[in-house]
């Protein structure tokens, strides 16, 4: 929580602090450390005196781009949806279990795919913008380089597939929406630390007619 509101001081991005703390909570449910698989590449590659390059989308202007085409309801009601699912996910049995029976999509990917059925921006911004960015990105460093050994989460190899050596304007996925919303974001989250607190209180005084 503290580390939430260092964010939020920092006025980062109002999605990616909650959203952050979602999948941290899934992480560890799962025992596992996120973007592993990227620490060993750099590890690997630094062995080898490779050079490494950086091929996604910069992720504040991913989550500016998520939160900005979001309709002011769905902003409202993700807020309180991920909150709440973080509270009462699955056991990491049940979690184990849906990755292994949707064996071509990786953690984070299986997250947003589940979340994008209620929100369907979610999968335009988080999966399919960036299989494009990625997909440009990796046949311009093909081009440059006699080797290239790329790394990224299996739920975005089909993308990066699909759109290999397509025409991408990778110009406009890194612009961010402009917006007018009829209530602020400070208001949206006034209401929600509130909700928050009553929950909080609920919790607490049923923990204690348990005791």
């Amino acid at each position: 929580m503290r580390e939430m509101m260092d964010m939020w001081k920092k006025n980062q991005n109002p999605f990616g602090i909650l959203y952050s703390w979602f999948l941290a909570k899934v992480a560890n449910k799962l025992e596992v450390v996120p973007g592993a698989e990227f620490r060993v590449a750099y590890e690997e590659a630094m062995k080898y005196g490779g050079k490494v390059i950086l091929g996604d989308r910069p992720v504040q202007i991913t989550l500016r781009r998520t939160w900005a085409k979001m309709p002011l309801w769905h902003k409202t009601k993700f807020l309180f949806s991920l909150f709440f699912q973080a509270l009462f996910l699955p056991n990491p049995e049940d979690l184990n279990k849906m990755l292994k029976e949707m064996d071509d999509v990786d953690m984070l990917t299986l997250v947003i795919q589940e979340m994008s059925k209620h929100f369907p921006t979610l999968w335009t911004t988080l999966v399919h913008e960036r299989d494009l960015y990625m997909s440009s990105t990796l046949l311009r460093v093909a081009g440059e380089h006699n080797s290239v050994v790329a790394v990224v989460g299996k739920g975005h190899l089909p993308g990066i597939k699909q759109n290999w050596k397509q025409p991408i304007e990778v110009q406009l996925l890194l612009t961010i929406p402009s917006q007018k919303p009829a209530i602020s974001v400070t208001r949206i989250l006034s209401i929600f630390g509130v909700a928050v607190a009553g929950v909080a209180i609920i919790s607490g005084i049923y923990t204690s007619s348990k005791k």
